[in-house]
């Protein structure tokens, strides 16, 4: 069996040059869409991940802000640069990079953001939106799988699609937005019993554990879309996905790389997020 591989890097590109355009419409009107991202601690993978989207912002013409506090800041001191941030009228979105430090609850910090400003959807105003079917700002890697799965032509209606992995971020709204797409979907997740059975029974696999290779091919339906969320690091800087691709290329009808797959995309849909903030803020006020 032939498998697809489908190239995040390529729709990502697409979508980054429609952003591009768009925001040069917005410059003419004397409008910058204008990010800010909130990085606290030491955690080297944030450090790459706000590295990309500051160089993805400055492509498309976005001002772009990160600004950097110590792991032992207090969860005070978080808040009350969130709170300076809402206010400001040239940031359209912020961004809090996640994981925090232990002394900064996640809990306290997300609900702080201006549901407004709130492009990476995890305020639980924009999720409770989401799971109601009126989403205004979903979640950006969600929101990417699903353009992956539309440039693919995949018509989820009727298909069975399971969902590795239960986090906030990734497998709630996930199963969310498949639900929204007429899709039956099945979540799982480290209590779920013979997982390889469940997988097996995947039209489409969204892999979002966490884990190294977790998800191999005797574990995929054959011909089955597979969405491999999972980023994973080795000691020598190697990267790899939840799914083992060389064993799933050989069962899947179609699969997302690791690099080059998922991890594209979300950078691209946090910058169509922020566009999406410049456009929602003028229909408010305009």
């Amino acid at each position: 069996m032939s498998c697809q591989i489908i190239d995040g890097k390529a729709v990502a590109q697409k979508i980054r040059e429609e952003i591009k355009k768009k925001t040069g419409e917005l410059k003419k009107r004397g409008i910058t869409p204008g990010l800010a991202v909130v990085l606290v601690g030491d955690d080297p993978a944030s450090h790459i991940y706000v590295g990309l989207k500051e160089k993805a912002c400055r492509e498309v013409g976005f001002y772009s802000e990160i600004i950097k506090l110590p792991a032992g800041a207090a969860e005070e001191e978080v808040l009350k640069l969130v709170e300076e941030l809402n206010k400001r009228p040239e940031i359209h979105g912020i961004l809090v990079q996640l994981p925090l430090p232990k002394q900064v609850r996640e809990e306290i910090i997300i609900p702080s953001v201006d549901p407004g400003k709130d492009v990476d959807g995890s305020h639980p105003f924009n999720m409770g939106r989401l799971f109601m079917g009126r989403p205004r700002v979903i979640p950006c890697t969600p929101y990417g799988c699903m353009k992956l799965i539309e440039s693919a032509g995949y018509d989820l209606s009727g298909k069975h699609a399971v969902v590795v992995g239960r986090s906030n971020i990734v497998g709630k709204p996930m199963a969310a937005l498949l639900l929204s797409r007429n899709a039956t979907v099945t979540i799982c997740h480290s209590h779920t019993r013979n997982l390889g059975t469940i997988t097996r029974e995947a039209d489409v696999l969204v892999a979002a554990a966490g884990k190294a290779n977790f998800i191999r091919g005797e574990m995929i339906k054959p011909g089955a879309l597979v969405l491999d969320v999972g980023i994973n690091r080795f000691p020598g800087g190697k990267v790899v996905g939840d799914v083992d691709f060389s064993s799933a290329s050989r069962v899947a009808g179609m699969l997302t790389p690791v690099p080059g797959g998922v991890g594209p995309m979300t950078v691209a849909m946090l910058l169509m997020n922020t566009l999406k903030a410049v456009e929602n803020n003028c229909e408010d006020v305009c």
